[in-house]
């Protein structure tokens, strides 16, 4: 029989998982959002889609509704992520991270993506550093044997939060662009050199799609804003 403290937590994130998503059905709801360049799920098109950890909120009001496979941290925080993804529409989550549980949790997200889910890769996190590729998007590329295809998200006006990953909120009404980059193949079994090239490559190709995408509406690059950047 569950203790009563499992009870209230299992009651808690599903009150959070209601209030969250529904907060960001109705404020994305208001965003002005375009997307420039080509969007695979549009085309039908598997890819392992790779990002940044800033762009969580924006990502998981962009691919809403469209059963997307994202790994989510074993954590008691990450039981109140998956409960706001699986009201917005997202496949069940993985659950590890690169600090708790990673290899378990990227294998369920392989399994997932290899049944025909659309896997997304938040290639920092969890924990940072910021703007730096982490392996976990190549591993599942290579063993689901898809391509990797950069997106970069930006707003304005937003918050801009003062944590490691700088994670953005668009206010109601704000600007809101999606910006699909380079498409990469998956790296080649056993190739460690050329693993680490490529790691490097969508690394350079993210950072590079992030300052445009910022550029396209007028932000200080957000690796080296200060603190006006929150009022963006």
């Amino acid at each position: 029989m569950a203790s009563r403290d499992s009870r209230r937590h299992a009651l808690y994130v599903a009150l959070v998982g209601f209030l969250g998503a529904l907060a960001i059905r109705v404020l994305g709801w208001t965003w002005r959002v375009r997307s420039e360049g080509d969007d695979p799920l549009a085309a039908g098109r598997q890819v392992v889609g790779a990002t940044w950890h800033r762009g969580l909120l924006v990502m998981a009001h962009y691919f809403r509704d469209r059963d997307v496979v994202v790994m989510v941290s074993r954590s008691r925080d990450g039981d109140l992520i998956d409960g706001v993804l699986r009201r917005l529409g997202y496949a069940p989550s993985p659950r590890g991270s690169s600090s708790r549980g990673g290899s378990t949790g990227l294998r369920g997200q392989i399994q997932r993506v290899r049944e025909g889910h659309f896997g997304g890769v938040l290639c920092d996190g969890p924990r940072g550093p910021a703007r730096r590729l982490q392996p976990g998007v190549l591993v599942l590329a290579r063993q689901a044997e898809l391509p990797i295809q950069t997106v970069a998200f930006a707003g304005r006006p937003c918050i801009r939060f003062g944590s490691w990953d700088r994670v953005i909120l668009p206010w109601p009404f704000a600007r809101v662009r999606c910006l699909w980059g380079k498409t990469f193949p998956p790296p080649a079994p056993g190739d460690d050199a050329g693993f680490e090239r490529l790691r490097s490559e969508v690394e350079g190709e993210l950072n590079r799609l992030t300052d445009a995408v910022d550029a396209r509406l007028g932000l200080a690059p957000d690796a080296v804003a200060g603190p006006d950047a929150r009022r963006a």
